[in-house]
């Protein structure tokens, strides 16, 4: 029995559609840095996510057509103006291949996880490798450049020791008798780590506020660079607060070019995609930390994303941005059918 004629299940078509979007998403952007790129040491890191990229795109192409799936609608060249000036610094350039690196090796070994068939497990194993080289390639090139946004250090610990008492789990609270202990390793690499990708967040709709066609879209990407920066000001402060250095963000920044340069379509469906990695990122954080402070804040600064992200959502139903995902068939309506 030949296991790759299996049909494929619900979640194997689910992460097929999702990459294809997501695929289709990026290339857009790696099109327009490949092209305006001029620093020789980022040219190569450039070049490879668009050679990754458009690979994945072909290779998710061919899967559905041998599925009889049809093949979702994405984004195409359409939604990017070539001659339009440079938007992004190079440095940004290379941070923002850096960020996109993070983000395929989770949603890719997520995937993997997910798929049972052996030709869609060998594909998103690909898809692992291939995003796996190119983040040690950008992470290599940003090391050099001292570009890399590296996270706080810690003294090295001299013991082991166990948590000897609830005041471990206590936060800043005034009704409590234990004090306010000083932040582990683990709850200092998620904050930092949020810290940076609302940088990410900070950058991109600055230049998407710059260049955006519509004024709804403008006051939106103007909004979500307000709700980072303030994120960015809890999130560092809770660091200082234990006299921890928060990452500072490089020059990387955008370009003061208001040409539009990529579609609104476009641009909200990123910032969609970013708000759904932040929030997913705050629940990680929440989970891994075990004082009760930062549970909250983490709680507190999602529910502001989850509004956000659903303010993006309406706007893009409105627009009919907002490609539907597969779904299962109403069985109820079917039933209702009457021929």
């Amino acid at each position: 029995m030949n296991l790759n004629n299996v049909s494929l299940t619900a979640a194997e078509i689910g992460i097929l559609w999702t990459s294809y979007i997501y695929d289709t998403m990026t290339l857009p952007f790696l099109t327009f840095m490949k092209q305006k790129v001029s620093d020789t040491d980022i040219i190569p890191v450039t070049e490879e996510a668009y050679r990754i990229s458009s690979l994945h795109v072909e290779e998710l192409e061919q899967i559905h057509q041998k599925e009889n799936l049809p093949i979702p609608y994405g984004f195409t060249d359409k939604d990017v103006s070539l001659e339009a000036p440079d938007l992004f610094t190079d440095t940004f350039k290379l941070t923002y291949i850096l960020h996109i690196g993070r983000v395929g090796l989770l949603y890719h070994s997520a995937s993997l996880s997910l798929a049972a068939r052996a030709d869609i497990r060998a594909y998103f194993g690909d898809c692992l490798s291939r995003v796996q080289s190119l983040y040690q390639l950008s992470s290599d090139v940003a090391l050099k450049k001292g570009l890399y946004l590296r996270r706080p250090y810690i003294p090295y610990p001299k013991e082991i020791d166990f948590i000897h008492n609830k005041s471990y789990l206590s936060g800043l609270n005034p009704l409590t008798k234990y004090k306010q202990r000083i932040l582990n390793a683990i709850e200092i690499s998620h904050l930092s780590l949020n810290i940076e990708t609302n940088q990410i967040g900070v950058m991109l709709s600055s230049a998407f506020m710059q260049t955006a066609q519509s004024k709804e879209v403008k006051d939106y990407m103007k909004k979500g660079k307000e709700i980072s920066k303030k994120q960015i000001k809890v999130l560092s402060d809770t660091l200082m607060n234990d006299d921890i250095q928060a990452p500072i963000s490089a020059d990387h920044a955008v370009t003061d070019a208001t040409t539009n340069v990529f579609s609104d379509k476009l641009m909200m469906n990123r910032m969609s995609l970013l708000s759904s990695a932040g929030l997913g990122n705050y629940a990680t954080a929440a989970s891994a930390s075990q004082r009760s402070d930062l549970i909250l804040n983490y709680e507190r600064l999602s529910a502001e994303i989850a509004q956000f992200a659903k303010d993006g959502v309406d706007i893009m139903i409105k627009n009919k941005w907002l490609e539907k995902p597969p779904g299962a068939p109403d069985r109820t309506q079917l039933g209702d059918n009457i021929h």
